[in-house]
This record gives C-alpha cells, sequence and structure tokens, in this order.
C-alpha cells in the first residue's frame, strides 16, 4: 500500500496552481515512500510495481542529463513517463483479453492500479466542462483558430487531469 494521502500533496499544488519545480521533487519522494511501505508491508506487486518504475525514471534522468538538463526529469515529465507506462499495460490488457490469457490481463489491471496512485484524480464530465469554459473565457478565445491555444493552456493548468481528445471536441463545441 502506498501511503495515505500521497497524491493529495500533488493534487492539491497542481489544482492551486502551485506546480512543483525541479527543487520540488514530490512525486519522486512519494515514488522512495511508496516502496519503503511496500517492503515494510511486503506487498510484492507494489514493489516490484515501484522499482520498475524507479529504473524508468533513473534511465530517462540519465538520457536527460546527456541532454543537458543536470536535474533530470521534472515532475510534469515523471507524470508523462507514469501515463505513458498505464497507457502499455492498457494495451496489453486488451491484447490478453482477445488472446483468452486472462491471468495475464489481471496482473496487468492491478501494476496499472498500483501506477495511479501516483496520478492526480481524473476530472469528471462536468469539472472537465466547467475547466473548458473557464479556459476560453481567460484567454477571450473565440473564434475555432483558437482551439490550439486553450488546448496548450487546459494542458499546463491540468496535467493528466482529462482526456484532452475529449476537451478538444468541447473545445471546438463552443467556439464552433
Amino acid at each position: 500500500m502506498l501511503p495515505t494521502g500521497a497524491c493529495e500533496v500533488v493534487n492539491a499544488m497542481i489544482v492551486d496552481g502551485d506546480e512543483p519545480t525541479k527543487s520540488q521533487p514530490v512525486l519522486r519522494e512519494q515514488l522512495n515512500e511508496a516502496l519503503r511501505t511496500a517492503t515494510e508491508n511486503e506487498d510484492r506487486r507494489a514493489i516490484a510495481i515501484c522499482r520498475l518504475i524507479h529504473a524508468a525514471l533513473k534511465e530517462r534522468d540519465q538520457t536527460s542529463r546527456d541532454e543537458g538538463q543536470p536535474e533530470g526529469l521534472t515532475d510534469d515529465e515523471l507524470l508523462e513517463l507514469l501515463q505513458a507506462m498505464v497507457a502499455q499495460r492498457s494495451e496489453s490488457i486488451r491484447r490478453y483479453e482477445e488472446s483468452g490469457q486472462l491471468e495475464l490481463a489481471e496482473r496487468e489491471s492491478e501494476e496499472i492500479e498500483v501506477i495511479k496512485r501516483f496520478l492526480p484524480p481524473k476530472l469528471g464530465e462536468e469539472a472537465c466542462t466547467e475547466a473548458v469554459c473557464r479556459v476560453i473565457a481567460d484567454l477571450g478565445a473565440c473564434k475555432l483558430k483558437d482551439t490550439g491555444r486553450v488546448i496548450s493552456e487546459l494542458k499546463q493548468r491540468y496535467p493528466g487531469q482529462m482526456d484532452f481528445a475529449k476537451a478538444r471536441r468541447l473545445v471546438c463545441q463552443r467556439l464552433g
């Protein structure tokens, strides 16, 4: 199990607009604490996933440093890494279910649940609509050609918290 309230710290910071900086590696601290807690509780699945995330993070950090970023990955980039891991597993689940390998699909599903503990919660349909309307109003967007600007702003304000394909459709409906 991960520590209670671990994601709430990041979520509160993102919602309040006080996004973590490179000097404030909140997700890394969460990962370390989660690994410690999983080890204490002997939660083999969580231990394996936390170690997998650490390995991927270490590899990406090294690549980032080779490209001239001495601090390594930011929390935003780490969020993208975690989202990619969830997407990979979702695709694996689909393939396993199609081929009748339900046990493997279940294992992938359990891994997704562990990874999602580090991700901010997704906005509901109503909250997503409100966010789109708010950003459109804040930017003064009124034409369909403003869609890119609105989506870009949504991605900055709500990283990983909404389905941006659906958000794009909402923006196009509002501006079209």
